[in-house]
């Protein structure tokens, strides 16, 4: 940026420790005690750490600007210096030292310890308090989802404020920042709590709060069992079932069979080592039953009788017959499938049990009469690519449970009333609350009572499955859509074990007690991203706006709000207003919600996009930037980054800044669904009023002068070559959102679609260029990949080939890199380094090219890990292959990114992942390397 623009850069707009970031962001989605996330599901929420770290870094000034405050460079200074310090320290200038003291400080302050480390959290309300002349700006999130961005900013000491159109996100952003902070140090209202601790105990942030969740979800527990226990029958000897196991059924096609048969997708009951436990069919009166077995089951009684979710493709388990996927929807959509109870699991003092069901003294449970939901039917969307269920018959959300699991949502919610009368008498007996604070806090705890309630029908449906693997039951969102699962887990609600209601009200109560202790209180609401934002003073705004088509947020959001509306409409009569949740207003690209279909949902998507952009830049305070988060996987047939750009720069603005962020669960490449695994965060400004026109000549030069230069970065820092495209469209659109247009030489403007074929173009050719770096082998090698993979080439093509690159077809089959035979030559394929990488020694090849290095790394990755196993055979993992390879180690990297390229261009997703789990793991390889070598060098001093 020049140096006469109107505003000072931020440290988010010249530099920041993004590997850091990562590797801390990428840890948030395996965290789960206290976690805030664990208080109310969401969807694609973004790490704490990452939002933690851009907030941050949008306030702080870049230490080499001009006119940062004095003070805020004193603090700066007062900062720790990086540990160990870089090799270059003493060299460094004054700017670049106070930059690396910054780095340093944003990488402890982004760890999820630091969530809760007071004096460190303060040093960085300091550094912002400094940083924006003691006046910190209000935050405000318009499309807070499950409110990480407000959380953060409310951590580090801002006003904070969110707003989404979806009720559920809304109220699920209230329950983080607006509700704790209200009684923020009030000790708990229960009378336990009272009589044992008494008025004067020390009850910090919102710890009071979570006690009386814990004390008033018990209540309700025993409230529940007293009226439903009956349904929930003990175990052959008394013990406590943990959860039955049902298949769903449907009539075998075969007119000589037809007998009603289960479908089951796996035979595994337990797959813990020592407690290995199966099912066994056994055909038996023209019916199917099961006995069980113990050990590990043969090969053909592991994977059950056919699909596990998604289309149907079963076999009879009478006849073999195959049932297929129109049979099965025949049978669903004329309300013929049934269910078949297949085992049960108890807990006793022995351990876990495995019954089924004839077993003698197993009670087969009886479903109670279905309850009336009359007044809950909301309609399943038919949005088929995140709804598949409703094509096998599901048409309300209600029919995702079996009438007994109904029964005890239903008990259990409306037991959150009650315990609303049980609480306000409490309060009474305490004559030192008033009828206002007694309203207030009685509407707050019973939120979230109803949150529990919430949490339990995740894992209380018939769409919630067992996993052997782990002896759990696994909630009903395990992604952002609803299958349809054939054989399902019911949990039992007053077990200790897995998916019960004393669990759940626990999650809810570590939730609260990791909120931030004496936060300012924030505000939460419902309401459309282009309405007037809550604060009344210019505001930075930080969010993650919707992602075209990749999510329906308030299709499947509908399942939850149907059980908070039940619950607390009293509380929240705006909210739950209507019988579900707003969708004409939604943004999200939904042909089945529109007339015109793609493009009618392509019009609506970038529209109201752009009118959410053109209200953002109103109410920004100028001098901060405001940061977009965007993770969606850029295809030709996918428009979601073109509508995003072209209403990011209609409404204005240009982009200062783009960073690739770990943010994702990366999805199965091998399925072919959307594998990212970071964000891009796009810093932006308000586009100045002077920003002359750029001719198409112009915008390649600077094209080609900084995406290049972009890209070194990051691969630098270990950005996953799955990502790559996406991350270099920040660099890139930074350019062309830094003019009002681009002029082609006829006189038309070019548009975000063509600009993004030049980013595309540049890419290409950044990384063909590159390929000159490699060993004339691997050169080969890569041009032979390109074209055959690792299938066959007639040997003249390969003499061709060979002799461009300077060296021989011979001189390659005796480096070992491929098979030269019967006219035919093949590269060595990937299996035979799997079978070697333990037996291979580098340090015997002279040279060693890049090619067998990248793919013994590969092998020795997927086999051993980073780090090996560490027994007493261990040949170590991908990092011990690393040090033995020493500096010729880095060159793997670097030709795993073009390998991925050449795959995912292919079509070939699982040679992509295998390169993408190469440079995605280089952080940590190249880490452990080092270490090993310290430790070697170490041991010769």
């Amino acid at each position: 940026m020049a140096a006469d623009t109107p505003w000072r850069r931020k440290l988010i707009e010249v530099a920041i420790p993004l590997d850091a970031i990562n590797r801390e962001s990428a840890k948030d989605a395996s965290i789960a005690h206290g976690h805030p996330s664990t208080m109310h599901r969401w969807w694609a929420r973004r790490p704490l750490a990452a939002c933690r770290a851009v907030i941050f870094c949008s306030l702080i000034d870049d230490p080499g600007e001009e006119g940062v405050p004095a003070e805020l460079l004193r603090q700066i200074d007062a900062l720790e210096e990086p540990r160990p310090l870089p090799a270059d320290w003493d060299d460094l200038g004054i700017a670049d030292k106070r930059r690396q003291r910054l780095f340093a400080f944003v990488a402890k302050l982004v760890q999820w310890q630091s969530s809760t480390n007071e004096p460190l959290i303060e040093t960085a309300r300091q550094l912002i308090a400094a940083a924006t002349d003691q006046d910190p700006p209000p935050v405000l999130d318009p499309f807070c989802g499950g409110g990480s961005i407000p959380l953060e900013a409310q951590r580090l000491g801002l006003e904070a404020h969110g707003s989404d159109l979806n009720p559920v996100a809304a109220l699920v952003t209230k329950a983080l920042i607006e509700l704790p902070s209200k009684f923020a140090g009030m000790p708990p209202v229960n009378p336990d709590a009272r009589a044992e601790l008494g008025s004067d105990a020390e009850w910090k942030g919102a710890a009071g709060l979570a006690e009386d969740v814990r004390w008033y979800g018990e209540w309700m527990r025993q409230r529940a069992w007293e009226r439903i226990g009956h349904l929930y029958p003990s175990g052959p000897n008394g013990e406590t079932v943990i959860v039955w196991l049902w298949a769903r059924t449907v009539r075998c096609p075969n007119p000589v069979c037809k007998i009603r048969t289960p479908l089951v997708s796996t035979y595994w009951l337990s797959q813990k080592e020592g407690r290995e436990a199966y099912l066994s069919p056994v055909v038996l009166d023209a019916s199917v039953r099961f006995e069980i077995k113990y050990g590990r089951p043969p090969a053909e009684q592991r994977v059950g009788s056919g699909a596990k979710v998604g289309r149907a493709k079963f076999r009879c388990i009478a006849c073999s017959a195959t049932i297929d996927d129109a049979h099965v929807k025949d049978e669903g959509m004329n309300r013929r499938v049934g269910k078949q109870l297949l085992a049960v699991s108890t807990e006793s003092a022995d351990g876990r049990n495995w019954y089924v069901s004839d077993h003698s003294g197993v009670v087969s449970p009886v479903d109670p009469p279905r309850p009336d939901t009359s007044d809950m039917h909301v309609k399943i969307s038919r949005n088929t690519q995140y709804m598949p269920s409703t094509l096998y018959g599901p048409d309300v959300f209600t029919d995702f449970f079996t009438d007994r699991q109904l029964v005890a949502l239903m008990a259990f919610s409306d037991l959150v009333g009650e315990a609303r009368t049980l609480i306000r008498d409490h309060l009474s007996s305490a004559d030192h609350y008033g009828d206002t604070f007694a309203d207030q806090y009685v509407s707050v705890l019973v939120t979230y009572l109803a949150f529990i309630v919430d949490r339990c029908a995740d894992y209380w449906s018939m769409n919630a499955i067992w996993e052997s693997l782990g002896d759990f039951v696994a909630q009903t969102f395990r992604s952002q859509f609803l299958p349809m699962v054939w054989d399902f887990a019911e949990a039992n609600p007053f077990s200790n074990s897995t998916a019960n209601w004393r669990r759940a009200a626990d999650w809810i109560a570590r939730g609260l007690e990791r909120l931030p202790n004496d936060a300012i209180a924030g505000s939460a609401r419902q309401q459309d991203a282009t309405e007037p934002s809550p604060s009344s003073r210019p505001t930075a705004i930080f969010t993650d706006p919707p992602y075209y088509d990749n999510i329906p947020y308030a299709d499947i959001s509908d399942y939850f709000y149907i059980w908070l509306r039940r619950a607390l409409a009293a509380d929240y009569p705006r909210e739950f207003s209507t019988l579900a949740t707003p969708k004409q207003q939604e943004l999200v690209a939904a042909p089945h919600r529109s007339e015109a279909g793609d493009e009618g949902a392509k019009q609506h998507f970038e529209q109201g996009l752009e009118a959410a952009f053109v209200a953002i830049r109103s109410r920004m305070r100028t001098d901060i930037p405001t940061a977009f988060f965007y993770a969606y996987l850029q295809r030709k047939d996918r428009p979601g980054w073109e509508t995003m750009l072209s209403a990011l720069i209609r409404s204005g603005f240009q982009i200062t800044g783009t960073w690739p962020m770990r943010t994702e669960k990366p999805g199965s490449l091998k399925k072919k669904k959307n594998a990212l695994a970071s964000s891009i965060v796009l810093v932006c400004r308000p586009r100045l009023a002077d920003a002359p026109l750029a001719d198409l000549q112009e915008f390649n030069r600077a094209l080609e002068s900084e995406l290049p230069k972009a890209l070194l970065r990051f691969i630098g820092e270990h950005i996953a070559p799955v990502d790559l495209p996406q991350a270099s469209i920040g660099p890139g659109m930074a350019v062309f959102s830094s003019y009002p247009a681009v002029v082609r030489p006829n006189g038309d403007r070019m548009s975000v679609q063509e600009a993004l074929e030049e980013i595309n173009k540049i890419v290409e050719q950044f990384f063909s260029e590159r390929e000159g770096a490699f060993d004339a082998a691997t050169q080969f090698c890569l041009r032979w990949f390109e074209q055959f993979g690792f299938e066959g080439g007639r040997f003249g093509d390969a003499h061709t080939m060979a002799l461009a690159k300077g060296i021989s077809v011979e001189e390659l089959e005796s480096d070992k890199l491929l098979t030269a035979q019967g006219g035919q030559v093949q590269l060595i394929p990937f299996e035979r380094y799997e079978k070697t990488w333990e037996s291979w020694d580098p340090t015997q090849e002279h040279p060693v090219s890049a090619w067998r290095t990248c793919h013994y790394l590969a092998a020795a990755l997927k086999h051993g890990g980073v780090f090996g196993q560490q027994g007493a055979h261990d040949a170590g993992g991908a990092a011990r292959l690393a040090h033995k390879l020493g500096s010729n180690a880095e060159q793997a990297k670097e030709l795993a990114y073009r390998l991925y390229a050449i795959c995912d261009a292919k079509g070939s997703p699982q040679e992509a992942h295998r390169y993408n789990a190469l440079a995605d793991a280089w952080s940590g390889i190249s880490a452990e390397a080092a270490r090993l070598r310290q430790a070697q060098q170490g041991r010769l001093e």
